[in-house]
Protein backbone atom coordinates (compact mmCIF):
# COMPACT_ATOMS: atom_id res chain seq x y z
CA UNK A 1 0.00 0.00 0.00
CA UNK A 2 1.51 3.42 -0.89
CA UNK A 3 0.06 6.73 -0.34
CA UNK A 4 -2.65 8.21 2.05
CA UNK A 5 -5.13 6.12 2.51
CA UNK A 6 -8.69 6.48 4.99
CA UNK A 7 -9.32 3.28 7.49
CA UNK A 8 -13.13 3.54 8.39
CA UNK A 9 -13.40 1.82 11.91
CA UNK A 10 -16.55 0.93 14.24
CA UNK A 11 -16.71 -0.68 17.40
CA UNK A 12 -19.68 -2.49 19.53
CA UNK A 13 -19.13 -2.43 22.76
CA UNK A 14 -21.12 -4.04 25.85
CA UNK A 15 -21.93 -0.40 27.09
CA UNK A 16 -21.68 3.48 26.67
CA UNK A 17 -19.28 4.78 28.43
CA UNK A 18 -15.99 4.55 26.29
CA UNK A 19 -13.70 4.93 29.10
CA UNK A 20 -15.06 2.67 31.34
CA UNK A 21 -16.59 -0.19 29.45
CA UNK A 22 -15.62 -3.02 26.78
CA UNK A 23 -15.00 -3.82 22.98
CA UNK A 24 -17.18 -6.38 21.92
CA UNK A 25 -16.39 -6.43 18.32
CA UNK A 26 -14.23 -4.17 15.38
CA UNK A 27 -14.76 -3.59 12.06
CA UNK A 28 -12.67 -1.59 9.74
CA UNK A 29 -11.85 -1.13 5.96
CA UNK A 30 -9.17 0.25 3.71
CA UNK A 31 -10.33 3.06 0.96
CA UNK A 32 -8.29 5.56 -0.81
CA UNK A 33 -8.77 9.26 -0.73
CA UNK A 34 -11.24 8.95 -3.75
CA UNK A 35 -13.29 6.55 -1.08
CA UNK A 36 -12.45 3.67 -3.44
CA UNK A 37 -11.87 0.63 -1.30
CA UNK A 38 -8.39 -0.62 -1.49
CA UNK A 39 -8.26 -3.63 1.01
CA UNK A 40 -9.96 -6.35 2.88
CA UNK A 41 -12.12 -5.78 6.10
CA UNK A 42 -10.53 -6.76 9.34
CA UNK A 43 -13.36 -8.05 12.02
CA UNK A 44 -12.59 -8.81 15.06
CA UNK A 45 -14.21 -9.86 18.23
CA UNK A 46 -13.15 -9.76 21.99
CA UNK A 47 -13.42 -11.96 24.71
CA UNK A 48 -14.54 -10.54 27.60
CA UNK A 49 -12.03 -10.83 30.95
CA UNK A 50 -13.50 -11.64 34.12
CA UNK A 51 -13.40 -8.40 35.74
CA UNK A 52 -16.03 -6.73 33.80
CA UNK A 53 -19.84 -7.05 33.78
CA UNK A 54 -21.39 -6.14 29.98
CA UNK A 55 -24.32 -4.65 29.92
CA UNK A 56 -27.48 -6.59 29.32
CA UNK A 57 -28.81 -3.62 27.05
CA UNK A 58 -26.00 -3.24 25.39
CA UNK A 59 -26.38 -7.34 24.20
CA UNK A 60 -29.30 -6.94 22.87
CA UNK A 61 -28.83 -3.75 20.92
CA UNK A 62 -25.67 -5.22 19.29
CA UNK A 63 -27.20 -8.75 19.13
CA UNK A 64 -23.19 -9.77 20.60
CA UNK A 65 -23.38 -11.70 23.79
CA UNK A 66 -20.24 -12.32 25.59
CA UNK A 67 -20.81 -15.73 24.98
CA UNK A 68 -20.43 -15.59 21.40
CA UNK A 69 -17.51 -13.10 21.77
CA UNK A 70 -15.83 -15.58 24.21
CA UNK A 71 -16.44 -18.29 21.31
CA UNK A 72 -15.15 -16.16 17.95
CA UNK A 73 -13.05 -13.53 19.69
CA UNK A 74 -9.50 -13.48 21.06
CA UNK A 75 -8.30 -11.82 24.39
CA UNK A 76 -8.23 -8.05 24.39
CA UNK A 77 -4.31 -8.10 23.75
CA UNK A 78 -4.26 -9.69 20.90
CA UNK A 79 -7.89 -7.69 19.96
CA UNK A 80 -5.68 -4.41 19.77
CA UNK A 81 -2.74 -5.83 18.64
CA UNK A 82 -4.38 -6.72 15.53
CA UNK A 83 -6.28 -3.55 15.42
CA UNK A 84 -3.05 -0.94 16.01
CA UNK A 85 -1.02 -2.77 13.15
CA UNK A 86 -3.27 -1.26 10.94
CA UNK A 87 -4.32 1.89 12.31
CA UNK A 88 -0.61 2.73 12.62
CA UNK A 89 -0.10 1.85 9.01
CA UNK A 90 1.80 5.39 7.42
CA UNK A 91 -0.28 7.99 6.33
CA UNK A 92 -3.85 6.82 7.57
CA UNK A 93 -6.27 8.88 8.27
CA UNK A 94 -8.55 7.28 10.83
CA UNK A 95 -11.83 7.65 10.24
CA UNK A 96 -15.52 6.61 11.19
CA UNK A 97 -19.03 8.15 12.24
CA UNK A 98 -19.28 9.50 15.85
CA UNK A 99 -15.79 8.70 16.46
CA UNK A 100 -13.86 11.18 17.80
CA UNK A 101 -16.05 11.32 20.83
CA UNK A 102 -16.66 6.90 21.42
CA UNK A 103 -14.63 5.07 19.04
CA UNK A 104 -11.21 7.21 19.43
CA UNK A 105 -11.22 7.38 23.34
CA UNK A 106 -11.94 3.72 23.34
CA UNK A 107 -8.91 2.90 21.03
CA UNK A 108 -7.08 5.06 23.65
CA UNK A 109 -8.04 2.88 26.60
CA UNK A 110 -7.60 0.02 24.83
CA UNK A 111 -3.81 0.88 24.21
CA UNK A 112 -3.56 2.22 27.31
CA UNK A 113 -4.48 -1.14 29.15
CA UNK A 114 -2.06 -3.45 27.23
CA UNK A 115 0.97 -1.05 27.27
CA UNK A 116 0.98 0.57 23.83
CA UNK A 117 1.32 4.48 23.60
CA UNK A 118 -2.30 5.56 23.20
CA UNK A 119 -1.39 8.23 21.13
CA UNK A 120 1.08 7.18 18.48
CA UNK A 121 -1.22 6.11 16.00
CA UNK A 122 -3.24 9.11 15.14
CA UNK A 123 0.20 11.38 14.14
CA UNK A 124 3.14 9.18 14.14
CA UNK A 125 4.35 8.73 10.11
CA UNK A 126 1.79 11.64 8.46
CA UNK A 127 -1.25 9.65 10.69
CA UNK A 128 -4.16 11.63 11.33
CA UNK A 129 -7.94 11.16 12.27
CA UNK A 130 -11.10 12.48 11.38
CA UNK A 131 -15.13 12.00 12.17
CA UNK A 132 -17.43 13.04 9.22
CA UNK A 133 -20.59 13.29 11.58
CA UNK A 134 -20.27 17.14 11.69
CA UNK A 135 -19.55 17.24 8.22
CA UNK A 136 -22.96 15.42 8.09
CA UNK A 137 -24.52 18.72 10.26
CA UNK A 138 -22.69 21.23 8.11
CA UNK A 139 -24.17 19.83 5.10
CA UNK A 140 -27.84 19.05 6.94
CA UNK A 141 -27.60 23.05 7.74
CA UNK A 142 -25.92 24.94 4.89
CA UNK A 143 -25.83 22.88 2.10
CA UNK A 144 -29.01 20.30 2.13
CA UNK A 145 -28.94 19.36 -1.64
CA UNK A 146 -28.43 16.55 -2.81
CA UNK A 147 -29.73 14.82 0.26
CA UNK A 148 -32.53 13.90 2.32
CA UNK A 149 -32.70 14.78 5.73
CA UNK A 150 -34.76 12.39 8.33
CA UNK A 151 -36.50 14.09 10.92
CA UNK A 152 -36.97 13.24 14.73
CA UNK A 153 -40.34 13.83 16.40
CA UNK A 154 -39.87 17.38 17.13
CA UNK A 155 -39.60 18.39 13.70
CA UNK A 156 -35.23 19.02 13.82
CA UNK A 157 -32.70 16.56 11.47
CA UNK A 158 -31.59 13.56 13.19
CA UNK A 159 -28.10 12.85 12.51
CA UNK A 160 -28.04 8.73 13.60
CA UNK A 161 -26.27 6.70 11.19
CA UNK A 162 -28.94 4.60 10.75
CA UNK A 163 -31.67 7.03 9.96
CA UNK A 164 -29.54 8.73 7.57
CA UNK A 165 -29.20 5.79 5.63
CA UNK A 166 -32.35 4.62 5.53
CA UNK A 167 -33.60 8.22 4.04
CA UNK A 168 -30.98 8.14 1.61
CA UNK A 169 -31.76 4.58 0.17
CA UNK A 170 -27.98 3.36 1.61
CA UNK A 171 -28.34 -0.26 2.53
CA UNK A 172 -27.66 -0.72 6.07
CA UNK A 173 -29.02 -4.29 7.11
CA UNK A 174 -28.01 -4.79 10.52
CA UNK A 175 -27.25 -1.85 12.01
CA UNK A 176 -24.95 -2.37 15.16
CA UNK A 177 -22.96 -4.87 13.11
CA UNK A 178 -19.24 -3.18 12.93
CA UNK A 179 -18.93 -4.00 9.43
CA UNK A 180 -22.68 -2.80 8.57
CA UNK A 181 -21.59 0.60 10.06
CA UNK A 182 -18.41 1.13 8.71
CA UNK A 183 -19.54 0.55 4.68
CA UNK A 184 -22.47 2.78 5.35
CA UNK A 185 -20.79 5.38 6.81
CA UNK A 186 -18.07 5.17 3.79
CA UNK A 187 -21.70 5.26 1.64
CA UNK A 188 -22.50 8.74 3.70
CA UNK A 189 -19.14 10.45 3.01
CA UNK A 190 -19.40 8.97 -0.59
CA UNK A 191 -22.54 10.55 -1.27
CA UNK A 192 -21.70 14.25 0.87
CA UNK A 193 -18.41 14.11 -1.80
CA UNK A 194 -20.49 14.05 -4.48
CA UNK A 195 -22.87 16.50 -4.43
CA UNK A 196 -20.49 18.86 -2.30
CA UNK A 197 -16.94 18.06 -3.27
CA UNK A 198 -15.27 21.27 -2.49
CA UNK A 199 -16.85 21.17 0.96
CA UNK A 200 -16.29 17.68 1.59
CA UNK A 201 -12.29 18.21 0.69
CA UNK A 202 -12.02 21.54 3.23
CA UNK A 203 -13.76 20.19 5.75
CA UNK A 204 -11.04 16.84 5.16
CA UNK A 205 -8.13 19.63 5.44
CA UNK A 206 -9.25 20.30 9.05
CA UNK A 207 -8.02 17.12 10.51
CA UNK A 208 -4.52 19.24 10.75
CA UNK A 209 -4.74 21.28 13.76
CA UNK A 210 -2.86 24.04 12.23
CA UNK A 211 -5.55 24.43 9.76
CA UNK A 212 -7.97 24.65 12.51
CA UNK A 213 -6.00 27.56 14.25
CA UNK A 214 -5.31 29.45 11.02
CA UNK A 215 -9.58 29.72 10.46
CA UNK A 216 -10.07 30.08 13.82
CA UNK A 217 -7.84 33.78 13.72
CA UNK A 218 -7.30 33.86 17.87
CA UNK A 219 -5.37 37.08 17.19
CA UNK A 220 -7.62 39.19 15.97
CA UNK A 221 -10.90 37.14 17.14
CA UNK A 222 -12.36 36.73 14.11
CA UNK A 223 -15.98 35.56 14.00
CA UNK A 224 -16.14 32.04 12.51
CA UNK A 225 -19.08 29.83 12.44
CA UNK A 226 -18.53 26.74 14.46
CA UNK A 227 -20.47 23.24 13.91
CA UNK A 228 -20.75 21.15 16.67
CA UNK A 229 -23.47 19.05 18.78
CA UNK A 230 -23.17 21.27 21.77
CA UNK A 231 -25.40 23.95 20.16
CA UNK A 232 -29.56 23.12 19.54
CA UNK A 233 -30.75 20.93 16.32
CA UNK A 234 -33.41 23.85 15.81
CA UNK A 235 -30.28 26.25 15.52
CA UNK A 236 -28.60 23.91 13.08
CA UNK A 237 -25.95 22.78 15.33
CA UNK A 238 -23.83 25.99 14.69
CA UNK A 239 -23.19 29.14 16.46
CA UNK A 240 -21.34 32.21 14.76
CA UNK A 241 -18.46 32.26 17.81
CA UNK A 242 -15.92 34.95 18.88
CA UNK A 243 -12.36 33.11 20.23
CA UNK A 244 -11.31 34.39 23.09
CA UNK A 245 -8.72 32.71 24.56
CA UNK A 246 -6.61 29.95 24.96
CA UNK A 247 -7.54 27.57 27.59
CA UNK A 248 -5.49 27.64 30.74
CA UNK A 249 -4.90 23.75 30.91
CA UNK A 250 -5.09 22.35 27.77
CA UNK A 251 -3.36 24.37 24.48
CA UNK A 252 -5.34 22.25 22.49
CA UNK A 253 -8.35 23.87 23.66
CA UNK A 254 -9.97 27.77 22.14
CA UNK A 255 -12.55 28.85 24.34
CA UNK A 256 -15.82 30.68 22.00
CA UNK A 257 -18.44 32.89 22.94
CA UNK A 258 -22.02 32.24 20.70
CA UNK A 259 -22.67 36.01 19.60
CA UNK A 260 -26.09 35.46 19.70
CA UNK A 261 -26.29 35.89 22.60
CA UNK A 262 -26.00 39.06 24.52
CA UNK A 263 -22.88 39.14 26.94
CA UNK A 264 -23.92 42.27 28.58
CA UNK A 265 -25.71 39.93 30.92
CA UNK A 266 -22.05 38.91 32.26
CA UNK A 267 -19.56 40.75 31.20
CA UNK A 268 -19.59 42.51 34.25
CA UNK A 269 -19.54 39.68 36.52
CA UNK A 270 -16.39 38.57 38.68
CA UNK A 271 -14.74 34.80 37.13
CA UNK A 272 -16.18 33.28 39.96
CA UNK A 273 -19.69 34.39 39.29
CA UNK A 274 -19.34 33.28 35.26
CA UNK A 275 -18.05 30.32 36.45
CA UNK A 276 -20.98 29.27 38.17
CA UNK A 277 -23.04 30.25 35.25
CA UNK A 278 -21.06 28.35 32.90
CA UNK A 279 -21.02 24.64 34.96
CA UNK A 280 -24.18 25.10 36.84
CA UNK A 281 -27.08 23.29 34.71
CA UNK A 282 -29.43 24.97 32.81
CA UNK A 283 -32.57 23.72 34.45
CA UNK A 284 -30.47 24.72 38.12
CA UNK A 285 -29.95 28.00 37.56
CA UNK A 286 -32.40 30.99 39.12
CA UNK A 287 -35.19 32.02 37.02
CA UNK A 288 -34.36 35.04 34.58
CA UNK A 289 -30.71 33.33 34.57
CA UNK A 290 -29.45 32.50 31.50
CA UNK A 291 -26.11 29.94 31.58
CA UNK A 292 -22.97 31.95 29.71
CA UNK A 293 -22.85 31.07 25.87
CA UNK A 294 -18.95 29.70 26.77
CA UNK A 295 -17.73 27.16 24.95
CA UNK A 296 -14.46 25.12 23.96
CA UNK A 297 -13.30 24.02 20.48
CA UNK A 298 -10.47 21.68 20.72
CA UNK A 299 -8.27 21.55 17.14
CA UNK A 300 -6.88 18.34 17.90
CA UNK A 301 -10.50 16.82 17.58
CA UNK A 302 -11.33 18.03 14.12
CA UNK A 303 -13.85 20.85 14.72
CA UNK A 304 -15.50 21.94 12.10
CA UNK A 305 -14.64 26.21 12.15
CA UNK A 306 -15.78 27.61 8.39
CA UNK A 307 -16.67 31.10 7.31
CA UNK A 308 -19.38 32.87 8.14
CA UNK A 309 -20.49 33.65 4.59
CA UNK A 310 -21.05 29.17 4.61
CA UNK A 311 -24.45 31.00 5.91
CA UNK A 312 -26.44 32.29 3.59
CA UNK A 313 -28.98 34.94 4.50
CA UNK A 314 -32.25 32.93 4.89
CA UNK A 315 -30.30 30.06 7.05
CA UNK A 316 -28.74 32.55 8.93
CA UNK A 317 -32.30 34.01 10.01
CA UNK A 318 -33.95 30.55 9.93
CA UNK A 319 -31.02 30.10 12.85
CA UNK A 320 -31.40 33.17 14.20
CA UNK A 321 -27.64 34.35 13.28
CA UNK A 322 -28.20 38.07 13.02
CA UNK A 323 -24.90 39.48 11.71
CA UNK A 324 -25.89 43.23 13.29
CA UNK A 325 -26.44 42.20 16.39
CA UNK A 326 -23.62 39.79 16.75
CA UNK A 327 -21.36 42.05 15.45
CA UNK A 328 -22.43 44.47 18.18
CA UNK A 329 -22.35 41.51 20.71
CA UNK A 330 -18.67 41.41 19.07
CA UNK A 331 -17.11 44.82 19.82
CA UNK A 332 -18.75 44.54 23.44
CA UNK A 333 -16.37 42.05 24.46
CA UNK A 334 -13.96 43.46 22.16
CA UNK A 335 -13.71 46.65 24.11
CA UNK A 336 -14.09 44.82 27.67
CA UNK A 337 -10.30 44.64 29.57
CA UNK A 338 -8.69 42.06 30.42
CA UNK A 339 -11.89 39.81 29.14
CA UNK A 340 -9.38 37.14 27.83
CA UNK A 341 -7.71 36.64 31.56
CA UNK A 342 -10.46 36.75 32.72
CA UNK A 343 -11.89 33.95 31.16
CA UNK A 344 -9.36 31.68 31.45
CA UNK A 345 -9.42 31.97 34.92
CA UNK A 346 -13.24 30.54 34.64
CA UNK A 347 -11.65 27.70 33.43
CA UNK A 348 -8.87 27.16 35.35
CA UNK A 349 -8.96 23.64 36.70
CA UNK A 350 -11.46 23.31 39.76
CA UNK A 351 -11.16 20.40 43.03
CA UNK A 352 -12.27 17.48 40.89
CA UNK A 353 -11.80 14.03 42.85
CA UNK A 354 -8.91 12.42 41.52
CA UNK A 355 -9.28 9.19 39.65
CA UNK A 356 -7.00 6.40 41.77
CA UNK A 357 -7.64 3.15 39.86
CA UNK A 358 -4.93 2.67 37.18
CA UNK A 359 -7.34 1.27 34.89
CA UNK A 360 -8.90 4.76 34.41
CA UNK A 361 -5.56 7.42 34.91
CA UNK A 362 -4.48 7.96 31.33
CA UNK A 363 -5.36 11.34 31.49
CA UNK A 364 -4.51 12.55 35.08
CA UNK A 365 -0.92 11.71 35.54
CA UNK A 366 0.28 12.77 32.10
CA UNK A 367 2.69 10.54 29.97
CA UNK A 368 5.02 7.97 30.15
CA UNK A 369 8.65 8.47 30.17
CA UNK A 370 10.94 7.09 27.75
CA UNK A 371 12.03 4.37 29.75
CA UNK A 372 8.83 3.14 31.00
CA UNK A 373 7.46 3.26 27.18
CA UNK A 374 10.85 0.61 26.89
CA UNK A 375 9.92 -1.36 29.33
CA UNK A 376 6.32 -1.62 28.16
CA UNK A 377 7.78 -2.96 24.73
CA UNK A 378 9.17 -5.39 26.84
CA UNK A 379 6.02 -6.57 28.33
CA UNK A 380 4.35 -6.81 24.92
CA UNK A 381 7.25 -8.79 22.95
CA UNK A 382 7.03 -11.01 26.18
CA UNK A 383 5.72 -14.80 25.87
CA UNK A 384 2.45 -15.56 28.26
CA UNK A 385 4.70 -18.13 30.23
CA UNK A 386 7.64 -15.58 31.28
CA UNK A 387 5.16 -12.66 32.18
CA UNK A 388 5.23 -13.72 35.41
CA UNK A 389 9.07 -13.94 35.43
CA UNK A 390 9.88 -10.67 34.38
CA UNK A 391 11.07 -7.84 37.22
CA UNK A 392 10.66 -4.49 35.29
CA UNK A 393 11.69 -1.41 37.30
CA UNK A 394 8.90 1.48 36.20
CA UNK A 395 9.01 4.55 37.46
CA UNK A 396 5.08 5.28 36.78
CA UNK A 397 3.44 3.99 39.89
CA UNK A 398 0.16 2.78 37.77
CA UNK A 399 2.04 0.30 35.81
CA UNK A 400 2.49 -2.16 38.31
CA UNK A 401 -0.87 -2.72 39.19
CA UNK A 402 -1.51 -2.76 35.30
CA UNK A 403 0.90 -5.20 34.18
CA UNK A 404 -0.59 -7.43 37.15
CA UNK A 405 -4.09 -6.92 35.31
CA UNK A 406 -3.09 -7.17 31.88
CA UNK A 407 -1.77 -10.40 33.19
CA UNK A 408 -4.70 -11.58 34.83
CA UNK A 409 -7.11 -10.19 32.04
CA UNK A 410 -5.08 -11.70 29.30
CA UNK A 411 -3.62 -14.76 30.37
CA UNK A 412 -4.93 -16.47 33.30
CA UNK A 413 -2.12 -19.48 33.05
CA UNK A 414 0.15 -16.78 34.12
CA UNK A 415 -0.94 -16.30 37.42
CA UNK A 416 0.13 -18.61 40.32
CA UNK A 417 -2.34 -19.77 43.36
CA UNK A 418 -2.39 -16.59 45.67
CA UNK A 419 -2.71 -14.21 42.58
Amino acid sequence: MNGPSIFWYDFETYGDDPRRDRASQFAGIRTDEALNIIGEPLVLYCKPSDDFLPSPIACQITGITPQHAQTHGVNEAEFIKSINDELSKPQTCVAGYNNIRFDDELTRQLLYRNFFDPYEREWKNGNSRWDIIDMVRLCAATRPDGMAWPKNEDGTNSFKLGKVTEANGIEHKGAHDALVDVLATIEVARLIRKHQPKLFDYIYQLRDKRRVQAEIGLDNRKPALHISATYPSQLGCLALVMPLCIHPTNSNGIIVYDLRENPRDWIELSADEIRARVYTPADQLPNGIKRVALNIIYINKCPIVTSPAVLDPVRADLYEVDLEICRKHWDLIQNSPNIGEKIQTVFQEGKFERETDPDYMIYSEGFFSDNDRSLMQTVRATSPNDLARIDLPFRDKRLHEMLFRYRARNYRGSLNQSE
